[in-house]
């Protein structure tokens, strides 16, 4: 029996911060639920993160464009599609376009919301914005952060939905990036 929001919405008494980095903020609250009960619960902060499936129609052919690169926290080669951090103030969409002419060099003629979602919403306190871009245009060269090293290419759609959740493709942001932007074609119908 569904009682409502009220009744299982916890209540934040109080906020420490026990580790900052430059990626994230880790942070322990003291937070009071229902009936009364308190617990110690910690979590992740971290910025708001965004990316952009660029699908590219060429020759009768459906492409995406991707991106490989190094993945610390791995230690493997991971191929992806474009994205990063949204920085403070920055509009998702605006930091999902600067991510693809950043990491690719491409601008988008059309870039849309597929969805926004939480990464992990048991720790982590931030969101993913999706986006899905067409139209592509090269529009000069790349702009890598500092420690990037990014080789973009072309993979026909066909072999990254056959490959997603395999060897270089095993990034789960992304496997929930394809299910997003897949969602939004079907649902325009193309």
């Amino acid at each position: 029996m569904n009682e409502g929001e009220g009744s299982i919405r916890w209540k934040t008494l109080g906020r420490k911060e026990l580790l900052k980095t430059r990626v994230f903020t880790v942070v322990e609250r003291e937070n009071e639920g229902p009936g009364g009960r308190r617990g110690h619960f910690v979590s992740l902060e971290a910025p708001e993160w965004a990316t952009i499936v660029p699908l590219v129609r060429k020759d009768g052919q459906e492409y995406f464009l991707m991106v490989r690169q190094y993945r610390h926290g791995s230690d493997e080669l991971s191929v992806e599609f474009p994205g990063g951090v949204v920085e403070p103030g920055e509009d998702p969409q605006l930091a999902a376009a600067r991510e693809l002419k950043e990491e690719t060099g491409c601008t988008a003629s059309s870039i849309r919301l597929a969805a926004s979602v939480s990464p992990n919403p048991a720790i982590m306190s931030n969101h993913y914005h999706v986006f899905l871009a067409e139209g592509l245009e090269r529009a000069g060269g790349t702009d890598f952060d500092e420690n990037e090293a990014i080789d973009a290419f072309l993979v026909p759609v066909a072999e990254v939905r056959a490959s997603m959740g395999k060897g270089e493709y095993s990034h789960a942001l992304m496997a929930a990036a394809l299910f997003f932007a897949d969602r939004l074609l079907a649902e325009e119908g193309k």
